[in-house]
């Protein structure tokens, strides 16, 4: 097989991604992935974006964060003139809520942190729902609202991805299963596949849960269990609901034609992807307790994605220990759609042999467990 300046190995939205930043500086990577391009966990997401904020250095994982908030409208601008498809970004705004007391300390808490980043919120009291949201349940104690907060159509956003990839000259292998790697010394030299091996300069791990699987063939300790998370899609119809709506783990999406997601769970399931009828209720209770007006929603189907977990629930960015020519991009659990640009431009510096615009060390293979986290924000 003809040998490739750059083989991304996983087609979700962080791989992609990667080609897509790379694509841009003049370099058309090679992107494998065992199934269909985004058909993994970046399919079953939800696309919620935090607010867009500019770029504060406090803390490298909110600065991850924060600066993938403002790339997407600019990303989304950019697919959306270079394929005429829509990726759904919307800045719908959404609203955090409280049913008991210890979830409105939560709530406070998650608020001091917000005014320290400059995020616009609003204080919204049962009696002021209406205002904002008017589905919500009156008996709810307390809800904040974040006018900015965004989301993107995830699939659509996929498939904008795709299109924008192969008018660039990208090579996508689908169905493309990788059986491990050929190295010497300090480098990769070839990814082994079901249908031949594959020569290559640099290589770029980025396959969700599968990860940490591949890198261990390698040595390289980075464990990305499954975590299951199970959603719900309600049918179209009059919209229901305006904003986003959050509740601890669980959150209500409404999408442009009336669709609401409910998600999601998390469960250690291993790599079983079957939905369960107790997923299902306890997603639908929720919903209807969050806004009784959903009661007698059509529900058009449920699905299930793995989200690529790590031992400390920080994704693992940069370089894999004892090696010079292989990055790995997995392990970002509840954020990958959320920190795809910011990861794809920082990852990009890395391979072309750049300082990397947000310190990585937080994110390091080899780091120990604890640190920096950011706690604000689920997608």
């Amino acid at each position: 097989m003809k040998s490739a300046e750059v083989i991304v190995v996983g087609g979700g939205v962080i791989g992609l991604s990667i080609a897509h930043v790379l694509a841009r500086e003049g370099i058309r990577a090679t992107v494998l992935d065992r199934g269909e391009p985004g058909r993994a966990a970046s399919w079953a997401g939800a696309g919620m974006i935090p607010p867009h904020i500019e770029r504060l250095a406090t803390n490298p994982t909110i600065e991850l964060r924060s600066w993938s908030a403002v790339l997407y409208p600019e990303w989304s601008q950019e697919l959306l003139e270079s394929t005429g498809i829509d990726n759904g970004y919307r800045r719908t705004g959404g609203v955090d809520v409280a049913f008991t007391e210890g979830e409105e300390q939560e709530l406070k808490t998650s608020a001091g942190r917000w005014r320290a980043e400059r995020i616009v919120y609003e204080r919204i009291t049962p009696g002021d729902f209406d205002r904002i949201e008017p589905a919500l349940n009156p008996e709810l104690r307390l809800a904040y609202f974040l006018p900015d907060r965004a989301q993107i159509r995830n699939p659509r956003h996929i498939k904008a991805l795709v299109a924008s990839l192969k008018a660039s000259g990208v090579a996508i292998h689908s169905g493309r299963a990788i059986l491990g790697f050929e190295a010497s010394r300090a480098r990769v030299m070839a990814v082994r596949t079901e249908e031949g091996t594959l020569p290559c300069d640099r290589v770029v791990v980025a396959a969700g849960a599968w990860s940490g699987g591949l890198l261990a063939g390698l040595g390289v300790q980075a464990p990305t269990p499954p975590v299951k998370g199970q959603i719900v899609l309600l049918g179209a119809g009059l919209p229901r609901i305006r904003r986003i709506i959050e509740h601890g783990k669980n959150y209500l999406v409404p999408r442009d034609d009336g669709r609401i997601l409910i998600g999601a769970t998390e469960e250690e399931a291993g790599f079983d992807t079957r939905t369960t009828s107790e997923g299902f209720s306890d997603l639908l209770a929720e919903a209807h307790r969050l806004c009784p007006n959903l009661v007698g929603a059509e529900v058009e189907r449920s699905w299930a994605g793995l989200r690529p977990g790590s031992f400390d629930s920080k994704p693992y960015l940069g370089l894999a220990p004892g090696f010079e020519n292989l990055f790995v991009a997995a392990g970002h659990k509840r954020a990958g759609l959320q920190l795809a640009p910011a990861t794809a431009e920082v990852i990009s510096d890395l391979v072309l042999g750049r300082v990397p615009r947000v310190d990585l060390n937080p994110y390091r293979i080899d780091r120990e467990p604890g640190g920096l986290v950011d706690p604000t924000f689920r997608s």
